[in-house]
């Protein structure tokens, strides 16, 4: 049977809470409510009619500490178990150690344990049951004679085309990738095989990866399995939660206070309802695990305490601003807390400690890389060619636009500049510019910049032109400066460090030359197609 592509799908509010579905159609709506796409759901309901246990499988590489947002995919693995699924949760230790070598293997036993016991924790808060629950290391299998032989057998079929199209959106995108980056489709794919799933579970991010099982485990002489999509929720601050910021997460064992604070300087614009992280955790987490009301306690004075049973109850009142932002922080930090005062309370046992500060050792006593002692210069920045797929005044300010800038990446990113007043909006749109990708996002009254763009500008900052690149430069074509490529100096800076200026130490060398070329330390910047340039400007600086 071909596999059919399901719409997004709305909120559904649950057929079943905290007990077990019985019927067919039941186990139908608890498996797929809330997710954004469902590839093989004609597959699965006869699977179901068939009287089958189906067996779905979620991954994760065990890097960094879970944060909250873990509770998104918990709380769909939380479904598949009480629609009477079998799940298995795959601790990816292989592909963490294979990440840059991000942690040695000693610290990689530990932190699969680490995750096992929080992610049991997690699922025993959510009241679900855990006996079809099991948890598989891919070093169990994915080192046997038989799976390397796969690995090979697949890189025999496999193009280079498909494989890097396939990990577009999860594998870091370069212009001259690693051999891992090519082979991680295939392996991802391997799995759902040799973990003997029906069906396997990720963010819609994947979709790719999971097209590209669709296509290739049949090539080996293996079945396609079904694929079940999460949306992809922001986190909590507007931005995706990584584990490497710890500005942008909440870490499951924070605090009562920290919880609070954290959500306090969250990003949640009155009346926005579609780029709101704490929205998304209401409407993703909090209404499907909740057995009673979302409450919102407010003084009298403002209309006092209001109750939703319905997720879309509460997105309409919070469009209508009739739900200040700040009631619904506090009321999400409540509900949050709570579901996490029971892992809270695990981790407090002195094996547990102990595990914590083993597989995450503090900053002193770390083995992790030296100090980066390289010197300021042009090869930290991230520039990138960007192209402006739109702009737009911005709601809340007179001097500043806001544009989407496609950079080569799955989603355009969301960029504020001061050139109101100095560069038309109709010469921005759909025009090619130069971006620093790697500065930290910055909100600019009320909307988060994540890049910046460079402009060059005369003495009394009257005159103001973009850099551009060569026409033939595609979204997402890297800017170097002669003489500091970053095959020799080093790759740019992960983010750069406000402390450290960086940018500010940079920026006095920018400037474009007597032929309106853009230089650094009159060394010219160069893409693959040729030389970054102001259009008229000439001896001014570049900003």
């Amino acid at each position: 049977m071909s596999s059919t592509d399901s719409p997004a799908r709305q909120y559904v509010a649950p057929p079943v809470r905290f007990g077990i579905a019985t019927s067919v159609d039941e186990k139908v709506e608890l498996i797929t409510r809330n997710l954004q796409e469902v590839i093989g759901e004609e597959r699965l309901r006869e699977l179901l009619k068939s009287g089958k246990n189906v067996r779905i499988y979620w991954g994760t590489a065990t890097t960094g500490r879970p944060h909250v947002a873990y509770f998104v995919p918990m709380s769909k693995i939380a479904d598949f178990l009480r629609a009477g699924c079998e799940v298995v949760i795959l601790f990816a230790d292989l592909h963490a150690y294979l990440d840059n070598m991000k942690a040695p293997w000693d610290l990689l036993e530990l932190r699969v344990k680490y995750y096992e016991n929080i992610i049991k924790g997690m699922l025993e808060s959510l009241g679900v049951p855990l006996d079809r629950l099991n948890f598989v290391k891919g070093t169990d299998y994915q080192l046997s004679q038989k799976y390397t032989l796969d690995v090979y057998r697949m890189a025999s079929v496999v193009t280079e085309h498909d494989a890097k199209k396939a990990g577009a959106e999860v594998v870091k995108q370069v212009q001259h990738p690693l051999l891992s980056g090519l082979l991680y489709p295939g392996l991802q794919a391997l799995d759902e095989h040799y973990l003997d799933v029906d069906a396997q579970f990720g963010g819609v991010d994947q979709r790719k990866i999971f097209t590209f099982a669709e296509k290739y485990l049949p090539v080996m002489g293996y079945k396609k399995r079904i694929h079940l999509m999460n949306p992809m929720v922001p986190g909590l601050t507007g931005t995706k939660m990584s584990a490497s910021d710890p500005d942008s997460k909440i870490d499951m064992l924070d605090g009562v206070s920290a919880v609070k604070k954290k959500l306090k300087k969250a990003f949640c614009e009155p009346g926005n309802i579609t780029e709101n992280g704490i929205l998304a955790f209401a409407k993703y987490v909090m209404f499907p695990l909740l057995d009673k009301a979302f409450v919102i306690e407010r003084d009298e004075k403002h209309g006092g305490c209001v109750s939703y049973d319905d997720y879309t109850k509460l997105e309409e009142a919070y469009a209508k601003q009739e739900i200040f932002p700040l009631d619904l922080k506090n009321a999400v930090a409540t509900a949050l807390n709570d579901l996490m005062e029971p892992v809270r309370r695990k981790f407090q046992s002195p094996e547990l400690m102990k595990l914590t500060a083993d597989a995450y050792p503090s900053k002193e006593k770390s083995t992790s890389k030296p100090k980066d002692d390289r010197p300021i210069d042009i090869s930290r920045l991230d520039l990138k060619v960007g192209i402006i797929t739109s702009a737009e005044k911005h709601p809340d300010a007179d001097t500043l636009y806001v544009e989407k800038i496609d950079v080569g990446e799955a989603e355009p990113r969301t960029v504020v500049s001061g050139l109101v007043g100095l560069v038309p909006l109709e010469e921005l749109r759909g025009s090619k510019v130069i971006m620093v990708c790697n500065m930290k996002p910055v909100g600019m009254r009320g909307i988060k910049s994540h890049a910046m763009l460079l402009a060059a500008s005369n003495a009394e900052h009257t005159i103001v032109e973009p850099l551009r690149p060569p026409s033939e430069c595609k979204a997402g074509d890297i800017v170097q400066a002669e003489g500091y490529e970053h095959a020799t100096c080093g790759k740019p800076d992960e983010v750069l460090n406000p402390k450290k200026k960086v940018f500010e130490t940079i920026q006095p060398d920018l400037t474009t030359s007597d032929e309106c070329v853009a230089t650094y330390k009159g060394k010219t910047l160069l893409t693959q197609h040729g030389v970054v340039r102001a259009a008229t400007l000439k001896q001014a600086k570049v900003k």
